[in-house]
């Protein structure tokens, strides 16, 4: 067991070419302010750390898929290196938003599990933030 987390976020995060420290803190403040969690009315009304929630931050280059032909591309991913740098930047950044986080292992073969309570799965781009 790598990481593990109770109730929370799953966050699969891919660093793409040309991204940068700005962004990383653009989407950690967002999604430590995002309201998904319900409130004691039912109501979508409580961020992960309202609700007393973690985050599982999970390197996920594959959300880099360059899909035009019958086989996935990867070149939109940013190399390796700067891939991991900013993968555990931004887990530093979710952290000092006062979420407690815990890690998958970058770059390795996984095996996930999840529980999904509810219907929110959102996809997050800084392009679109």
């Amino acid at each position: 067991m790598v990481g593990e987390i109770g109730a929370g976020l799953l966050i699969l995060i891919c660093a793409m070419q040309g991204d940068t420290e700005a962004q990383a803190d653009k989407l950690a403040s967002k999604i430590a302010k995002l309201r998904i969690f319900k409130d004691a009315a039912g109501k979508m009304n409580l961020s992960v750390k309202d609700a007393g929630g973690a985050a599982l931050v999970v390197s996920q280059f594959t959300l880099a898929a360059d899909l035009r032909g019958n086989r996935p591309g990867f070149s939109y991913a940013a190399a390796p290196d700067e891939g991991r740098r900013l993968y555990e930047y931004f887990s530093g950044r979710v952290a000092a938003e006062g979420i407690a986080v815990s890690n998958g292992s970058f770059g390795a073969d996984m095996d996930l599990a999840l529980h999904n309570d509810g219907p929110v799965t959102i996809w997050m781009d800084t392009a679109d933030m």
